[in-house]
């Protein structure tokens, strides 16, 4: 039920569970001490905090200032629990370093990889990752925005962005458009694009129930250099992918931080209020939510880490394994947390209550990078490629 009882499990070297250990202090002596009213400030002094104690160093590869040869699954997983644990917005922060960089980790010109990822491991610098748009989330296929050629060594981005995390405060973004070379999915590229760059503009900031910095961002005839592109012409695609394929179990261990924190305040609320004359969790169905939220604590966490062990272990792919990790651990985070907040009764509807905060932190993981329902088509397409179609019988 705990990370320590977690940290125990084989999926885990030495090194991590000294990295759990030294995050887990750090995050506690600190996390409280940074600003929180405004979103804008408090995102960039996380961001701030996390690279000076050198967290995000996890983020990128160790030739740029990272803590490992490649990006190791298992760490950012651990990462994102446990500031999930202590700080929602610390999480998003941690997070939208990683995913904001890990398209240039994997597909990025060594040149670009030295001009971006050292100063976003320092803190110096915010990433992105600008792929959504108003008609196009969950479809990718979909997307609009156009990069058009602007002679050999240009293109220029016209279109809308929505729905982009650090939208407003980010340094730049890696942005999916248009480009051609083939129908649907096949004809997208991913561009590196700074936030100064002439025609990039805000054009909405976006209000949401647990308070992100997110933002509608306009491209009006944007040039960008076509050596910022990642990967091969056409190859968007694949590059979104690959790069989801990574960052789609942090979400599930997110959940899983957010979880085990609901699990935690619910046990010292069940163990210290009493009712009728006897401490709550001496009530039977309050027994019951507790080892249903202790099983979901379990389950979820052997999937992620079955998910991110699998892929630092070489796997070049873990499509169904990171899917039925973010599907799980984001459903079963919705139920234990609201568990905890029927437990607490009027004081968990009530601002300033944690388990009233993470009842609004977790809705939108059950969305963003796949909402629920994408997984499953997924999950399903996975497991019925193992199950070839018989060839059909000759009619008599």
């Amino acid at each position: 039920m705990a990370l320590g009882d977690t940290l125990n499990w084989p999926f885990f070297s030495e090194a991590h569970r000294a990295f759990a250990k030294e995050l887990s202090a750090w995050a506690a002596a600190h996390l409280h001490t940074l600003p929180h009213d405004d979103v804008d400030t408090a995102c960039r002094a996380r961001v701030k905090a996390l690279g000076e104690a050198g967290f995000l160093k996890a983020a990128v590869p160790e030739e740029f200032g990272g803590m490992h040869p490649q990006l190791d699954v298992r760490t950012l997983c651990l990462a994102r629990e446990i500031l999930g644990f202590h700080d929602g917005l610390a999480d998003f922060s941690f997070a939208m370093q990683g995913l904001g960089t890990g398209s240039i980790t994997l597909f990025g010109s060594p040149e670009l990889k030295s001009r971006y990822l050292p100063a976003v491991a320092a803190g110096k610098s915010i990433a992105a990752f600008a792929i959504s748009e108003l008609e196009a989330g969950s479809d990718v296929a979909a997307l609009k925005m156009t990069a058009t050629p602007d002679g050999n060594t240009h293109v220029r981005l016209n279109g809308n962005k929505t729905w982009i995390s650090n939208g407003g405060i980010a340094d730049h973004y890696v942005v999916f458009a248009r480009t051609g070379e083939a129908p649907g999915a096949r004809g997208l590229s991913a561009f590196m694009v700074d936030a100064d760059a002439p025609g990039l503009s805000v054009k909405e900031r976006i209000e949401v129930i647990a308070p992100h910095p997110l933002a509608t961002l306009q491209f009006n005839d944007v040039k960008v250099p076509v050596s910022n592109r990642l990967g091969a012409p056409g190859e968007g695609f694949k590059v979104a992918m690959a790069t989801l394929d990574i960052f789609r179990s942090t979400v599930g261990a997110a959940a899983l931080g957010f979880a085990r924190r609901a699990l935690h305040e619910m046990l010292d609320r069940a163990a210290n209020r009493h009712l009728f004359g006897a401490p709550l969790g001496d009530l039977q169905l309050t027994q019951a939510a507790i080892a249903d939220s202790a099983t979901d604590v379990d389950s979820s966490a052997l999937l992620v880490y079955r998910a991110a062990w699998t892929k630092d272990n070489g796997a070049p792919r873990v499509t169904s394994e990171a899917a039925m990790a973010k599907m799980h651990a984001t459903e079963s985070a919705q139920r234990v947390i609201d568990r905890a907040v029927q437990l607490f009764g009027g004081l968990g509807v009530t601002k300033g209550v944690k388990v009233e905060e993470l009842y609004r932190e977790i809705r939108a993981l059950r969305i963003y990078e796949g909402a629920t329902e994408v997984q499953k088509i997924v999950i399903a397409r996975e497991a019925l490629k193992s199950r070839p179609a018989k060839p059909a019988l000759a009619a008599e």
